[in-house]
């Protein structure tokens, strides 16, 4: 939680990042557009057109959001999205501090597996990994992002990894316009107070 009290620095942002599973659905029959009088309507029966894993990566202090949608969510994959991160999102950042969950395919280790071992080395370098609890999620403030995603653009049947990046992106760059910034309110002292059942006993 101290990792948000941080003031914002540009050469050491705080950056949290989180993904989902999403199922890809299409419709059996075409449905109703709204008009006049009465509500668009939609078949109940759908077509499952497969699954793909949604990434988002947010700076709170800054109100930057990335999010992208990819097949699947193997270690090569979160690589590629760090690779990203550091690279692309980065480039002059001295230090990423990257607050996570501790999702297997989460760790330096998936650096090593998808890049020749000098550029993982590179990219390890520049990371300073905060993991959440277990039971604790919700300190990935990346969560609470995906939350408003799912209510904002993803409420509706979407069949394809194409049209659902399209999406993202809309969502994604209206978001980063408005520079909406999420102040972390739940201090230290709070938790010792509220989580205190989880705090060593001795």
């Amino acid at each position: 939680m101290a990792v948000y009290a941080r003031p914002h620095d540009a050469g050491r942002p705080v950056v949290c990042m989180d993904e989902k599973p999403f199922q890809l659905l299409g419709h059996v029959r075409d449905p109703l557009p709204a008009r006049p009088g009465k509500d668009a309507c939609q078949d109940s029966e759908y077509v499952r057109c497969g699954t793909c894993s949604i990434f988002v990566w947010a700076e709170p202090l800054r109100g930057w959001r990335r999010v992208h949608a990819l097949a699947q969510r193997t270690k090569i994959d979160w690589a590629g999205q760090v690779k990203q991160l550091l690279t692309v999102d980065y480039p002059d950042a001295e230090t990423v501090v990257l607050v996570m969950d501790n999702l297997n395919t989460h760790g330096i280790a998936s650096l090593y597996e998808a890049f020749a071992p000098d550029e993982a080395f590179a990219l390890a370098q520049r990371l300073e990994i905060h993991h959440t609890p277990k039971h604790g999620s919700w300190l990935n403030i990346a969560e609470i992002e995906l939350s408003a995603l799912s209510r904002q653009c993803l409420d509706r049947r979407i069949n394809d990894l194409d049209t659902l990046n399209t999406e993202l992106t809309a969502w994604q760059h209206a978001i980063n316009t408005e520079q909406r910034k999420v102040r972390w309110q739940f201090t230290t002292d709070d938790a010792r107070v509220k989580l205190r059942h989880l705090y060593p006993k001795n």
